[in-house]
């Protein structure tokens, strides 16, 4: 079954925050999701050919007319404003129309006189409406509207399920990632990013990574907005935090505070200290790469390889981090998410408890569905394969964690911080396991070329770090002849290298395993 298209209509200038905010509802309520799509005429393709009113001939395409009215009436575009062309065709197409006022008042005498007029005739055609006074009152009432509809019209409704995960993600969601920046232009933006999101996003992208139909998808998904019906295109704070530069120089609670200790409670003297200012998949890989440097990664031969093991599952402390970026309360200035690495654990906090209606006890048992802050941002990050919507996260931390051979993060909240505890091997090494199917560089293909003594010399290099001539032909008694024409044989796979000379020379692994 195609789509539903769902015209939004109003004066662009006027309503944009409004129609950024529908947009992103429509494309991250997975249930809306499933069965409808915005369409913004701003963003549709130009017509192949000139015409006097195209977005009427873009009204026509879609099932559905939705219309939203503040105070401005618009340009007039002949007798009446583009709106009102579009509302009055709507009417004529026969499209169901959903109709919302901004504002306590529909006839508040700051409204132009023309947007009065234009008012009443909605009253006069006996339509329905509903009032709203800000995003998230609309993002609702839009919600329970369009339920309805395709309820009524379209014989399309909802599980039990899905009617109140959708209403959940809206209660729980936060006013701060839709906030419009005036002066942080899209050409601004990372390019690299940018470019990385296009490709999941847009069909045939154009030579240039910010084309229209780049800065269209960016506009849908509410990490753009733009100013004025004809302005350019500028970031939200979504958009400012997943794709800008250093978005903590203008949200200071956005930078991430990364520290390491020798021990296993904080010191004066930490081993690593930094603070991460990057957009987000950044900033999740730099924390990861800090991680990486100041934790153990113990060798473990299997084979003839010498496989480095991490102390702990990236894959595990990477869902964590992707979490606490994307539901984490970036309304509280006050706070920032803090990563702590001990000799014995490793801490993720993240300002904010879990939303409403999801708690502790819930995430630990997993019986939740899935519920975000941060709608825009986590639909971000789940469209560039960062992490999934299906409340599976929690789940896959607790697995990769065990199937490391460690035991299950835990689950805290402590002094206005969601915190996730995982507690690594603390020196017995031995517990780990190697990961599923873990090889080493020395390919099977190779393994093939070398014999037995090769073999062995090369599980001793591993283990000690490196093998003599002396060692050897002590242990194959084999006469030198044999065991130049092995460590030769070796030294032409480039498996080893010769460091010294004469009877000093060692021989060291020349490619370190894992």
């Amino acid at each position: 079954m195609r789509k539903l298209r769902v015209f939004v209509s109003s004066v662009q200038k006027e309503m944009e925050s409004e129609r950024v905010a529908i947009a992103s509802l429509i494309t991250t309520d997975p249930y809306l999701l499933q069965h409808c799509e915005p369409v913004l005429f701003e963003k549709e393709p130009a017509p192949a050919r000139k015409l006097s009113q195209p977005y009427l001939k873009c009204l026509e395409s879609c099932q559905i007319y939705l219309l939203l009215i503040h105070k401005e009436y618009g340009k007039p575009d002949g007798s009446l404003s583009a709106t009102h062309h579009e509302y009055r065709h709507a009417q004529k197409l026969g499209l169901p129309s959903l109709i919302f006022i901004k504002g306590e008042n529909p006839v508040d005498e700051d409204r132009a006189s023309e947007t009065k007029a234009f008012f009443a005739e909605i009253r006069n055609d006996k339509h329905t409406y509903k009032r709203f006074l800000d995003r998230l009152d609309l993002r609702a009432e839009v919600r329970r509207a369009l339920l309805q509809l395709l309820k009524d019209d379209f014989q399309i409704e909802p599980s039990s399920d899905e009617a109140a995960g959708g209403k959940e993600l809206i209660e729980a969601a936060s006013a701060f990632e839709s906030t419009p920046l005036n002066d942080v232009h899209w050409e601004s933006l990372d390019e690299q990013l940018v470019g990385a999101f296009a490709a999941k996003v847009v069909e045939n992208p154009g030579s240039r990574v910010f084309d229209e139909s780049v800065l269209q998808a960016l506009h849908t998904r509410g990490l753009l907005w733009r100013k004025g019906e004809k302005g350019d295109h500028f970031a939200t704070a979504a958009g400012f935090l997943l794709l800008g530069v250093r978005p903590g120089d203008r949200y200071p609670q956005c930078e991430i505070l990364v520290d390491a200790y020798a021990d296993t409670k904080i010191s004066g003297k930490p081993r690593g200290q930094v603070n991460i200012n990057a957009p987000l998949p950044k900033a999740i890989d730099q924390i990861l790469e800090f991680v990486d440097k100041h934790t153990f990664h113990p060798a473990r031969v299997v084979g003839i390889n010498n496989i480095a093991l991490d102390e702990y599952p990236q894959r595990a402390l990477r869902e964590a981090l992707v979490n606490a970026v994307a539901h984490r309360n970036y309304e509280d200035a006050s706070r920032k998410i803090a990563v702590q690495i001990f000799s014995d654990r490793i801490i993720v906090a993240s300002p904010g408890y879990p939303p409403s209606p999801l708690t502790l006890a819930k995430l630990r048992r997993g019986n939740y569905r899935p519920c975000s802050r941060n709608s825009v941002i986590a639909q971000a990050l789940a469209t560039m394969n960062l992490m999934e919507q299906r409340g599976s996260g929690f789940a896959r931390m607790r697995d990769t964690m065990l199937d490391h051979g460690l035991d299950a993060p835990l689950y805290g909240q402590q002094d206005g911080f969601f915190v996730v505890t995982f507690h690594g091997p603390n020196g017995n090494y031995e517990r780990l396991k190697l990961p599923e199917g873990a090889t080493g560089l020395i390919t099977t293909a190779v393994e093939a070329q070398l014999n037995d003594r090769q073999k062995k010399i090369m599980i001793q290099a591993q283990k000690e770090g490196f093998v003599t001539s002396g060692w050897c032909g002590k242990t194959f008694r084999v006469a030198y002849q044999t065991v130049y024409r092995d460590l030769s044989g070796l030294l032409k796979l480039e498996l080893i290298e010769a460091i010294g000379r004469g009877r000093s020379t060692r021989y060291i692994p020349k490619i370190r395993q894992g």
